[in-house]
């Protein structure tokens, strides 16, 4: 009901505040931007939602049965971001809406829907610092950072639904050096609860501890193009970024690290073990072609999950490695073709097969990422066997 009721309100200040004037703004730039007079503060409202259909084939062994279809919102977001006091001092606060943003209830949030995606603090306390504070995402994998809002095929890959690191509450401390002319390096320091977003309860298990460094040998890339996919900047020089992440969570309880479900014993208490995640990954852009390619690998001290009386309890943690790579050429008439080849191969004790996907996309951006029509088909094999064929469809609109 709060939460009604603090939407209503959104819309009464952005109906009162724009009833009676035309904004400069214009689509992608966000609904509301407004600075105080006095400029002691800003804020940008920015909605944004992503609409899609699926059509799934499974092989029986002998012949594709009859699709499976699905209409859905995968995405309906309220994002809000600007600076306080000081444009040294920003902010991002992001909601969600749809179902899949929202889903999670359990004891440890107390039952409740999570709304927030992002509420974080940004601090330029020094020249080439940053100190990051509150919930965000972590610095994992170069394609989990890129915003949802800004790829290049419907959605991310198997590599990135099974091992990414996902948000988090915590701290992060960010800087960056320049060598030369071009050669930047930026290191990406985290500490965190380690359980995922939206936690209030607790904190259970230890801590997560997360390092990145990226190198970007050729420079910066336009408009923070090494977190955007496709080139839609059409980059008149070849750019380059370089990333490597190493994250430790010490007596982790949850299948997944900081996502799955918890790992419950008979008495009510949780099993914990180490997991250890690296992630090595490149973003690449010249004139039009894009690649990333990503690397995963997960290893947990105790994966198997052992009850009190030292018998299995059924959960294990998801351990193995993965294969991501991505290619895509955007032509000059906005129209982009895109390919991706995923690979996942776990540990033994996960009683998961080996699996790989074969992804070919299409794309019409009509005004960048912020309004764009794309499609793309799957075809996914387990252990070479059992077969999958899936047609998605999406539209994005970016205020």
């Amino acid at each position: 009901m709060k939460f009604r009721l603090t939407l209503a309100l959104i819309v009464c200040i952005i109906s009162h505040g724009t009833s009676q004037e035309i904004s400069d703004t214009s689509l992608g730039k966000g609904l509301i931007n407004f600075t105080a007079k006095d400029s002691s503060f800003s804020i940008k409202f920015a909605p944004r939602f992503q609409v899609r259909t699926n059509a799934s084939w499974d092989h029986d062994g002998n012949q594709y049965g009859s699709p499976e279809y699905n209409f859905i919102v995968r995405r309906a977001r309220l994002k809000f971001d600007g600076f306080a006091y000081s444009p040294k001092l920003k902010y991002k606060i992001e909601l969600g809406l749809s179902n899949r943003d929202i889903s999670g209830a359990n004891e440890f949030n107390r039952n409740t829907p999570r709304y927030i995606l992002d509420a974080v603090i940004m601090w330029h306390f020094a020249k080439n610092w940053e100190l990051w504070v509150g919930q965000t995402k972590l610095p994992g994998n170069v394609e989990r950072v890129v915003s949802s809002a800004n790829l290049q095929l419907i959605d991310r890959s198997l590599l990135n639904s099974r091992f990414n690191i996902d948000r988090d509450i915590g701290i992060q401390l960010r800087h960056k050096s320049k060598f030369g002319n071009q050669f930047l390096m930026r290191e990406k320091l985290a500490i965190s609860q380690g359980e995922g977003r939206n936690v209030t309860e607790g904190n259970e298990g230890g801590l997560q501890y997360t390092a990145r460094i990226e190198f970007l040998p050729f420079g910066t890339f336009q408009s923070k193009g090494d977190y955007v996919q496709a080139d839609l900047k059409r980059e008149n020089r070849p750019k380059l970024m370089l990333g490597f992440t190493y994250d430790l969570n010490q007596d982790a309880v949850k299948e997944r690290s900081v996502l799955g479900s918890y790992m419950f014993r008979s008495d009510g208490s949780l099993y914990e073990t180490d997991i250890a995640t690296i992630f090595a990954d490149a973003m690449f852009k010249y004139k039009g072609f894009s690649f990333m390619g990503e690397y995963a690998k997960r290893t947990a001290e105790n994966p198997i999950a052992l009850d009190v009386d030292g018998s299995p309890t059924g959960d294990v943690v998801l351990t193995g490695n993965a294969l991501n790579l991505q290619a895509g050429y955007l032509f000059k008439s906005n129209y982009e073709i895109a390919g991706r080849f995923t690979t996942l191969d776990f540990e033994t004790v996960t009683g998961r097969l080996p699996r790989e996907q074969y992804t070919l996309g299409a794309s019409k951006y009509i005004v960048g990422h912020k309004l764009k029509v794309q499609t793309d088909l799957s075809y996914s094999t387990l252990d070479g066997n059992d077969d999958n064929i899936t047609f998605r469809m999406g539209f994005d609109l970016h205020f």
